[in-house]
């Protein structure tokens, strides 16, 4: 007879937080600085992943920190919908500068914002007198947050199926970009990226592309299929698409965003002619010193606010709270002053480098993807990777400010970790 009982630890029951997984306890941190998390028992972790792509300059920054502090002291929070403050107002300043964008909301995590960016996108016909359009595409293989909005809007397939029953019909996917699986062997990237482009068109063209209100997508493409870009053109193709029928262009960065593509955003690679009408960031935004995500939005879409309603409707308690956004502007200040994008693109060469040298041969890794800055701390894919049930990845996101010795011994240390795995399994069958 099989046991299929779970094994639990010891210590799995003493906790009352409902932790992801209720079979065992995570690792106790009892401090994090630098590069590293220190554990309970006496270890200490480099992390290679800045938790999930999030603590981009590293853990306790004395800059941040004091930046925290005085902002507590002076402004702690006050209501959005009464009150602005000083810290959410230079933060704007600092994030429309670098897209050149119009305005931003700030909310507490990506999840919020990508609800938020939805809510903007729909609104945003209503101001346009066009409340047929209530249809929004993203990408199959897509991930844009955890709550039902996002879950729905996104093709995640292992989060969203306790939740089927409640997501509306008005969330379609097309084909992701992902040259790896999916870019016949004899296409060019210029044929690939004709055929999603007239795929999208053909969605347009089922759905009615009256109906339409927004198309979303992640930039690069980072917890389904792993640190996923597209190839050259495919955004411009899809700009052009959207922008023929009337339909917001929206960028996900939430991962990729902030620098860790070598540039500020990861959509100033791709050959656009202007910026996303939308664009949503978050994790490195705050570093991890504070849980804070944005939506930042074109002229387009504040003009058609600004001639209609001259209102959004949504709202959050924590919206523009004045300690994360002194947080996220302090990390900023340093990212810029420490020239730490430039820092993470060459990081990045280095990494990809190594990864190539020990892994590039190895016979369970198909590929090693770079355009993220990508016993050690790594962020490991849900299973699938390829197409929502099969497949699997590992992602690594470390600080712009790691160095090329801990690069070293990152990479070493994953090697050994792939091989012990391997060897496991094989001894198991």
């Amino acid at each position: 007879m099989v046991d299929n009982t779970a094994v639990v630890w010891t210590n799995a029951t003493s906790s009352h937080v409902f932790h992801r997984s209720l079979t065992y306890e995570p690792l106790q941190a009892v401090r994090a600085e630098g590069h590293y998390i220190y554990l309970n028992d006496g270890r200490k972790l480099l992390d290679g992943s800045s938790g999930a792509a999030v603590s981009c300059i590293g853990h306790g920054n004395k800059r941040v920190i004091a930046a925290i502090l005085d902002q507590l002291q002076t402004v702690d929070y006050v209501h959005s919908g009464i009150f602005g403050n000083k810290a959410a107002e230079e933060l704007a300043n600092e994030l429309t500068k670098t897209t050149n964008m119009a305005r931003v909301i700030f909310v507490s995590g990506g999840s919020e914002a990508v609800e938020t960016a939805i809510k903007l996108a729909r609104q945003y016909h209503l101001e346009n007198k066009q409340p047929e359009r209530v249809n929004f595409i993203a990408r199959q293989q897509s991930y844009h947050g955890n709550t039902l909005g996002a879950l729905g809007l996104c093709s995640h397939k292992p989060r969203r199926i306790p939740y089927l029953p409640y997501f509306p019909s008005h969330f379609h996917h097309v084909s992701p970009c992902f040259a790896y699986h999916y870019k016949l062997a004899d296409e060019s990237d210029e044929a690939y990226v004709k055929r999603l482009a007239d795929e999208l068109e053909a969605k347009f063209q089922e759905l009615g592309p009256h109906t339409v209100a927004a198309f979303f997508a992640e930039t690069i493409v980072g917890a389904t299929s792993g640190c996923t870009p597209a190839v050259p053109g495919y955004f411009k193709a899809m700009r052009e698409v959207c922008d023929r029928h009337g339909v917001l262009f929206v960028l996900d960065e939430i991962m990729c965003g902030i620098g860790r593509t070598g540039k500020m955003h990861a959509w100033q690679w791709e050959d656009l002619s202007s910026p996303p009408d939308i664009q949503i960031v978050g994790k490195g935004l705050g570093g991890g010193y504070a849980a804070l995500a944005a939506v930042l939005m074109s002229d387009k879409v504040v003009n058609a606010f600004l001639a209609g309603s001259g209102a959004f409707i949504n709202g959050f308690t924590y919206q523009s709270h004045a300690v994360g956004c002194r947080a996220a502007l302090e990390v900023l200040k340093v990212i810029k002053e420490d020239g730490l994008i430039e820092q993470c693109y060459q990081r990045g060469l280095f990494l990809e480098k190594l990864l190539k040298e020990q892994l590039s041969d190895h016979a369970h890794v198909g590929d090693i993807r770079h355009l993220f800055f990508v016993p050690v701390i790594v962020y490991a894919g849900t299973k699938g990777t390829v197409d929502g049930i099969h497949g699997d990845h590992i992602l690594m996101a470390p600080p712009y400010t790691i160095t090329e010795e801990e690069l070293i011994f990152l990479v070493d240390t994953l090697k050994i970790s792939i091989d012990v795995v391997f060897k496991s399994m094989h001894v198991l069958n």
